[in-house]
């Protein structure tokens, strides 16, 4: 019964979603959004992170959660010290409806500690979306904000040693 809720609702989700080709946002200010962690505690974009360098991996479905782990593995083991924050970003107010039901799905599959750090995007996450572009959902969205909020590294390509040194590269030369 779960599973059948669960295909339902993600069959409804896509159907209701708006395509946006992806861009490039390297040089941009993150967009002024509003979400929430999982341990309900409510963030203001960019402003949460300002001061701080802020590595952001943003998702758009489900399955993008397979690179957003490629990605957390490598910084782990590269010993990369930065802030780090899963945004995961759902368009439509379907999913608003259900935000719950999804949190909950989240927090079953996330240990506690990490909570303060995945921030669901329900209200915004189109706004983030038409930002960045859809195409290819599966694959993360890594940002690297400044201390200002201005993105100075992203990459939407998929998990790649490459993409890893370059974002690396980038918290060092901005520290």
């Amino acid at each position: 019964m779960k599973k059948t809720l669960l295909v339902m609702l993600t069959l409804l989700v896509s159907a209701c979603s708006t395509q946006y080709p992806n861009q490039s946002v390297e040089g941009k200010v993150f967009p002024s959004i509003t979400g929430q962690t999982l341990e309900e505690q409510p963030v203001n974009m960019p402003g949460h992170f300002s001061g701080n360098l802020t590595v952001l991996l943003v998702g758009y479905v489900q399955d993008t959660q397979f690179d957003i782990d490629r990605w957390l593995i490598g910084l782990d083991m590269t010993k990369t010290e930065v802030a780090v924050y899963e945004l995961p970003a759902i368009q439509g107010m379907f999913p608003r409806m259900f935000s719950t039901f999804i949190d909950n799905g989240m927090r079953s599959g996330i240990p506690k500690p990490l909570w303060k750090g995945v921030v669901t995007i329900y209200k915004d996450g189109d706004k983030v979306q038409a930002f960045t572009g859809n195409d290819r959902p599966r694959n993360a969205r890594v940002l690297l904000l400044d201390k200002e909020g201005k993105i100075i590294y992203f990459y939407d390509d998929g998990f790649s040693v490459t993409a890893l040194n370059a974002l690396r590269a980038q918290i060092d030369s901005n520290r």
